[in-house]
């Protein structure tokens, strides 16, 4: 006995075999959480189906458009808009029926935007469901392809929509969602247990392990799951990052590819799955201050913004964010809804400027150090804040900031500067195809420099792909 466990801890890949035959509980200490103020309370406000929708591009990086449809003709929910030039087997579909109402285009008539106007009755796509108890992969991988469900799923490295051919190590989805005023998953899942079981199994036949982390309190909807390893996850923000279950669970090293899927996109994959049906809709957080009120509502994919904004009561100065404050992007009341966002906040305009606001005690803002800063006496209060940045754009400053909110085993400094001056071997060494924008999104709000920490990770990953591929 004794020389078979020397033997197994001398394995090479002894760490991976622990994850994937164990769960393990996972803390994190690393981190902070950014407590506001307009969290929605727990209940759906009636809403009608807007009719206006917009398809962005700028929702699919990496994806080079090829239209399927033209300006005038009809589409039905799920029918496919547009593929990849590259992978035409890889589609983005209609999230309702309709008429395709403008195709907006840029610079040398690259395509922006898909308009849609939604047909007062829907009609949908129907698909042949498979039995997941017999369906071969390949069954699987070609019923998501033809859905348009391929789109969810992200690969790291680079944090793309994952690629046909590849065959991922494992999959990971987070249970649970720590960034500020995030949508609650297991109120937004509630009735959709079945779709995201079903959604699971059919996603354990791609690939060894299928990971997913919940809170350490339990979970009425990822509690129960099969065919997936379960992760208990605790601590401060970003332990709700699917980069920080990557990292605790099974590090990418070169070579290696894992996909990522967002949870709330299991309820649409299990739906085609169970009903072969792509069904766009998603329960969507109105949050933050620059609300008057602060619930949930049902939309589809890419729906107007403009009634829901106006039903919840956008006060007059406010920002309109299409997603997170740490991750999202500034919208405007006329905005659609992102094609992965399951979330819409609103903060007051950061468009005033204190007075020695550097040389005074500051009691409403958050921050980590301690120099005339008080944020840290009170963990539980919540902030109104805005969207000022505090400070103008200069060079890094060594603080070590960025180390005591940054969790993943990694030197986030150097990894940006090397980032920045585009020396691929030092990318690479210092573990760049593991992470993805957002996992520097706490960095980035705590960066004394002020220094676009998400916008030089996104470079730099299109460099490495470019490079390397």
């Amino acid at each position: 006995m004794k020389t078979k466990l020397c033997a197994l801890f001398l394995c090479p890949n002894f760490n991976h075999l622990v994850s994937r035959n164990m769960s393990q509980d996972i803390h994190i200490k690393k981190g902070l959480d950014i407590k506001l103020v307009g969290a929605a309370s727990r209940e759906i406000a009636p809403a009608t189906s807007p009719k206006n929708y917009r398809i962005q591009l700028e929702d699919f990086h990496g994806l080079t458009p090829k239209m399927l449809k033209k300006t005038g003709e009809t589409v039905q929910s799920g029918e496919p808009l547009f593929c990849d030039k590259d992978r035409p087997e890889v589609v983005v579909v209609a999230p309702v029926s309709g008429l395709v109402q403008e195709i907006h285009r840029g610079e040398r008539r690259r395509i922006l935007s898909v308009d849609l106007l939604a047909d007062s009755e829907q009609k949908h796509v129907k698909h042949s469901v498979v039995d997941l108890n017999t369906a071969q992969p390949e069954q699987i991988k070609a019923l998501l392809l033809a859905s348009g469900c391929w789109p969810l799923i992200k690969q790291r490295p680079y944090d793309v929509i994952a690629g046909v051919q590849s065959m991922p190590k494992g999959i990971f989805i987070a249970g649970l969602d720590t960034a500020p005023l995030a949508a609650e998953l297991d109120f937004v899942l509630q009735d959709q247990v079945a779709e995201i079981q079903a959604a699971i199994t059919a996603l354990s036949k791609l690939t060894p392990s299928v990971h997913v982390s919940l809170p350490a309190q339990g979970s009425a909807v990822f509690s129960g799951l099969k065919d997936c390893q379960l992760h208990k996850v605790s601590g401060v923000h970003p332990a709700g990052l699917v980069g920080t279950l990557i990292n605790r669970v099974d590090p990418i090293n070169k070579g290696e590819v894992v996909w990522t899927i967002q949870a709330v996109d299991l309820a649409i994959i299990g739906k085609v799955m169970t009903q072969g049906i792509y069904d766009a809709t998603r329960t969507v957080a109105f949050v933050g201050a620059g609300f008057e009120k602060n619930q949930y509502i049902a939309l589809k994919q890419g729906a107007s913004m403009f009634e829901a904004l106006k039903q919840f009561g956008l006060k007059s100065g406010s920002r309109v964010i299409n997603g997170n404050v740490l991750t999202g992007k500034k919208s405007c009341k006329e905005g659609y809804l992102g094609y992965y966002n399951t979330a819409v906040t609103a903060i007051p305009e950061g468009d005033d400027y204190e007075f020695f606001g550097w040389n005074k005690p500051i009691t409403e803002k958050v921050s980590i150090t301690r120099a005339l800063t008080f944020s840290w006496l009170f963990p539980n209060k919540k902030y109104n804040l805005n969207t000022n940045t505090n400070g103008e754009h200069r060079a890094f400053v060594v603080t070590g900031h960025y180390e005591q909110v940054f969790p993943l085993d990694i030197y986030p400094m150097q990894l940006l500067k090397a980032c920045m001056i585009k020396d691929l071997d030092e990318m690479e060494a210092l573990g760049l195809y593991e992470v993805a924008p957002e996992d520097f999104a706490l960095t980035e709000f705590v960066c004394i420099s002020k220094q676009p920490h998400q916008q030089i990770i996104r470079e730099g990953l299109d460099l490495l792909q470019k490079e390397i591929g």
